[in-house]
């Protein structure tokens, strides 16, 4: 199969790409896509929206979408978002990586983690059971009794020790849908099916969200399963919709770094606050008395002390360095909503047009957490400016 290279938001220019139509047709949030005419000499002309990852055009095309930051630092952003710090294997090697590689990667050591689990024993829970037959089995169900006196057969209430519960099957449908997606190459896949078949006489094959994967409550006999499922949280948010490839299907998968750069801030915050600050994210304010009018904040910071709101934060993973007046107006409605003086902007490079100015009372600041460099210093850059107001 042949991939086209592209970087997020340079664009690439190509003589021929027989599926460009079906770029333009299906993927349109991900690549802007320039047909080709004397503007473009002649060329396609492909420029990537903000998106990592590769999507498929047909069975002998399609497209990598390459990180504009470095790919270490793309799978530190990773870790904090998905929680993933405990997965250190693969420290030191991500640099000469490629994202398919990267990704081909985790699927892999999630379904090394999946096999080990189950060689030990998969999590079970007892589940309640309802069976009717000539023998009593557990506690009889006396009402049932009653009203059919007339039946030989009992009806039973029981308890057994299932491993068929969620906790497993969203492994399993984990594992199902990255072997659909064409993330993994042989032996890879070899892996994959390994962890799938020890894991799919257990549990049912049912259609798992991402949203499943969290708010999990976890026990020393399940433990293990938080970081795993972390992962399938990583893998379900960012498999799309299949497209045939021969005999087999094969899905896009595509990280929005928008979320993404959102996401890792959130959690990078949350790590590294004073402990007189608390984050809260995507908190939902109304408009109105009806409230017809809502908005979900990208993140608030509460002073504890205080207790009031010491700033609003809202993230901007753009390519360009510039403030739109409609992003300032955006931020001071959600500063004016919540009561608080400070409303910052965010983008993922310091290298961008200074902003600081007030709207009324409100201080508007351009901040920036710079991807490109030492995430932990380029963070520590960002927090002291933010909370010393200068």
């Amino acid at each position: 199969m042949k991939w086209y290279p592209l970087t997020e938001y340079k664009p690439g220019y190509f003589t021929t790409l027989a599926a460009g139509e079906k770029v333009w047709r299906s993927y349109t949030d991900q690549i802007s896509v320039e047909f080709p005419s004397p503007k473009t000499d002649g060329k396609w002309k492909l420029t990537p929206q903000g998106w990592v990852g590769f999507l498929p055009l047909s069975k002998e095309e399609g497209i990598q979408l390459r990180p504009k930051v470095p790919l270490a630092n793309l799978f530190q952003m990773l870790e904090y978002a998905y929680q993933l710090k405990s997965f250190h294997f693969l420290d030191g090697s991500v640099q000469s990586e490629t994202v398919q590689k990267l990704f081909e990667r985790l699927a892999v050591h999630l379904a090394t983690q999946v096999s080990t689990r189950t060689r030990k024993g998969l999590y079970r829970q007892y589940m309640d059971q309802i069976d009717e037959g000539p023998f009593l089995r557990g506690k009889m169900d006396v009402q049932h009794r009653i009203r059919n006196a007339w039946n030989v057969n009992i009806r039973s209430e029981y308890q057994e020790h299932e491993a068929d519960i969620e906790d497993n099957r969203i492994l399993l449908w984990t594992l199902y849908k990255i072997m659909q997606s064409g993330i993994c190459r042989e032996p890879s896949l070899l892996v994959l099916r390994h962890a799938y078949r020890g894991l799919k006489d257990a549990a049912s094959l049912t259609p798992m969200s991402a949203s499943a994967c969290t708010g999990r409550i976890y026990n020393r006999l399940n433990q293990d399963y938080k970081p795993m499922h972390a992962l399938c949280r990583f893998f379900l948010e960012n498999i799309g919709a299949h497209h045939t490839r021969g005999d087999r299907t094969m899905s896009p998968f595509i990280v929005n770094m928008a979320q993404l750069f959102e996401s890792f801030v959130a959690e990078w915050l949350k790590l590294h606050l004073p402990k007189n600050y608390e984050l809260k994210t995507q908190e939902n304010v109304k408009l109105g008395q009806d409230g017809a009018v809502r908005f979900a904040i990208d993140l608030v910071i509460y002073d504890r002390e205080l207790d009031r709101v010491k700033c609003v934060v809202d993230t901007k993973y753009k390519n360009t360095g510039t403030p739109e007046s409609a992003d300032v107006s955006q931020v001071v409605t959600y500063a004016v909503m919540k009561d608080c003086k400070e409303a910052v902007l965010l983008y993922p490079t310091e290298d961008v047009d200074p902003l600081d100015e007030y709207v009324g009372d409100i201080r508007v600041r351009r901040l920036g957490f710079d991807l490109s460099w030492n995430l932990e210093e380029s963070g520590e850059r960002f927090l002291n400016t933010l909370l010393a107001g200068g």
